[in-house]
């Protein structure tokens, strides 16, 4: 999915909103869109002002997804990972 260009507020705010928006059943997609945005953002000092919702998001994610399916999932994106890199 391509994102509009966005200006760094631009994005804290859209991470905001997802932090305050997210539920049990759009965590994980709403993790995946904070985090890209996130990976976007121009500077360091931009990315720490995120942090206090990017590790909101993340304990929500824990909180919410069975521990089983959290390791199902983790071990499916490390696979993901080292495929790529072949």
């Amino acid at each position: 999915m391509k994102l509009p260009m966005l200006t760094d507020d631009d994005k804290r705010a859209e991470i905001r909103r997802l932090y305050f928006a997210a539920t049990r059943q759009t965590i994980d997609q709403d993790l995946t869109k904070a985090l890209d945005l996130l990976k976007s953002m121009t500077s360091e000092e931009e990315r720490e002002r995120v942090t206090v919702f990017m590790e909101g998001l993340a304990q929500m994610r824990a909180d919410w997804t069975p521990r089983q399916e959290l390791r199902t999932k983790n071990s499916e994106l490390r696979t993901k990972k080292n495929k790529k890199k072949f």
